[in-house]
């Protein structure tokens, strides 16, 4: 599902909210996500899941075209862990 058809499914279930209206307010819930994320804060929605941060430390790797060796930085890469609401959902629906 893309963030266009979640507005569109939102704006069919509550007809008196507009597209425009849900489409800022999904935008938003999205930025404070990323600012959150962007600040190193864990994101918690229950039921759902958290998103948090993992450090991911320097390495080396190779170009796959080339096969060059070449140096990866440290950097931060998002995790998701799923809440056990979903995780039920999802596993009951097999």
């Amino acid at each position: 599902m893309t963030k266009s058809e979640l507005v569109l499914k939102l704006a069919q279930r509550y007809k008196h909210l507009s597209s425009k209206d849900l489409e800022k307010l999904i935008n938003t819930v999205f930025g404070e996500i990323v600012a959150a994320l962007g600040e190193g804060r864990r994101v918690e929605l229950r039921g759902f899941g958290a998103f948090s941060l993992r450090k991911r430390e320097a390495r080396k790797a190779r170009n796959p075209k080339t096969g060059a060796e070449v140096q990866v930085g440290e950097r931060y890469s998002i995790y998701f862990r799923t809440g056990k609401e979903l995780r039920e959902r999802i596993n009951a629906s097999e």
